[in-house]
């Protein structure tokens, strides 16, 4: 497994929560459900206005820690990524917490991904998408900022 470089200030980021920690109900951006899980989110799971992934939307981010509310915007360091091919296409996914990841936190969330892409494969299959879907594993936070396009203030309301 990729072991994360916590020797560098990991970056500030803002994330808007879309599914909070323990929630069967699956949100995008838009606030629109995108599907009812049949297990809870394990983790507050959002994106980052500032940024568009490489999926169109905005940059997707796990915030780590106690439930926050659907909608809450929150201040966290991000101290890693994870890569993820869904249908074909890479997405980063930012891996964020307040404090820096223990090696346990970091398998675990490795794991959690791993299940997931089969998970989304399955899902993709059942309504008829087309498209790999794999977990690509651990990389830094800055590499996905660096691969993510910036946002305008257009681009932020628009979302």
């Amino acid at each position: 497994m990729h072991s994360l470089n916590l020797t560098e200030q990991a970056p500030l980021v803002n994330v808007v929560i879309e599914t909070p920690r323990g929630s069967f109900l699956k949100r995008g951006t838009a606030g629109k459900l995108d599907f009812i899980s049949p297990l809870p989110c394990p983790f507050n799971y959002g994106s980052i206005p500032a940024y568009i992934g490489s999926d169109g939307d905005f940059l997707d981010a796990v915030v780590l820690g106690p439930r926050l509310p659907l909608g809450a915007s929150v201040s966290v360091y991000a101290w890693g990524s994870i890569g993820m091919i869904d249908g074909g296409v890479y997405e980063d996914k930012l891996i964020c917490a307040p404090t820096p990841l223990s090696e346990k936190q970091q398998r675990l969330i490795l794991w959690f991904f791993i299940i997931y892409a089969k998970a989304k494969y399955l899902l993709n299959l059942i309504k008829g998408r087309k498209g790999h879907n794999n977990c690509e594993g651990w990389h830094d936070a800055a590499s996905a900022l660096a691969r993510a396009i910036p946002c305008s203030s257009e681009d932020k309301n628009a979302g």
